[in-house]
């Protein structure tokens, strides 16, 4: 067993995305030999089955590729957006410090980790960035 083998034994995809964003950075994977980003998380490149996976970190930054505005029953309206990160992969989550229904495709955002959920675990959400594409 190798080194690479232990960590992903050690921890798992999740648990280092999770850390990393409790530490305040996107964390992705790269293939190795391809270069492709990877995401979401996982323990082999989709595809090819290959485990050789790097982890680097995302600067933030990239477009609101798709948007949409739920508005449930009895409690505030909120977006749930598709992210087009600058490295060239798509990931879910919200755009916050403005209005739902004021999230526009194409629209700059860089991330910003927030307390989500009942553990209040710091994960991604993006707000705008001031400048559209």
């Amino acid at each position: 067993m190798n080194d690479q083998e232990d960590s992903r034994i050690a921890e798992s995809p999740r648990a280092t995305f999770l850390r990393h964003a409790a530490e305040g950075s996107l964390a992705y994977q790269v293939a190795t030999a391809t270069g492709e980003p990877v995401f979401f998380p996982r323990v082999a490149e989709p595809g090819t089955g290959d485990t050789d996976l790097r982890w680097t970190t995302s600067e933030g930054v990239g477009v609101v590729y798709a948007a949409t505005t739920v508005r449930p029953r009895g409690g505030e309206p909120h977006n749930v957006s598709m992210i087009e990160l600058d490295e060239g992969f798509r990931m879910m989550s919200t755009v916050v410090g403005i209005p739902a229904s004021d999230v526009r495709i194409g629209q700059r955002v860089r991330v910003v980790m927030q307390p989500i959920g009942e553990n209040g675990a710091e994960l991604p959400c993006f707000e705008p960035a001031g400048e559209d594409s």
